[in-house]
């Protein structure tokens, strides 16, 4: 195996696209993405999101999507919104690897916080978190209005 962990470019989106429409389904929710490939592009193109990718030789198998945001108590915050690697690939590394160096680039920006957000039914994912030290927030409830 050939593993290259690198920010993503544009080549890298339909890629990304497809990890996060098996995240969907793994999440059994794959009927509430209404995301478009050609909007992914566009979101892309217009910096709405970065993400990084582990590429297998050449082949996208892992991705961390994010984007800044802001903390009125911390600062530049840096927000994962989607974390996923394909299913064949889990339990390899490559998700430690894309973890890592989403943590690099947040340290090297200067961000002081990252944060994102787990199922409480995703024990491999929770198990992972914990591992890297993370601190599970379980008191705070999440909200949203969908147009």
């Amino acid at each position: 195996m050939s593993l290259t962990i690198t920010k993503a470019s544009k080549e890298h989106i339909a890629g990304v696209y497809a990890l996060v429409e098996e995240l969907a389904v793994y999440e059994k929710a794959r009927h509430e993405m209404t995301m478009t490939l050609d909007g992914y592009h566009r979101a892309f193109d217009e910096g709405q999101f970065y993400c990084i990718v582990a590429l297998e030789d050449g082949k996208v198998i892992g991705t961390c999507i994010y984007y800044d945001t802001f903390s009125t108590w911390k600062g530049k915050m840096l927000y994962l919104e989607d974390f996923v690697v394909l299913e064949s690939h889990r339990k390899s590394g490559v998700g430690q690897q894309l973890f890592d160096e989403l943590i690099s680039i947040a340290k090297e920006n200067n961000y002081t916080l990252v944060k994102w957000q787990v199922l409480d039914w995703n024990e491999p994912a929770i198990k992972f978190y914990e591992k890297n030290k993370s601190i599970i927030e379980k008191e705070w409830w999440n909200c949203k209005i969908v147009f």
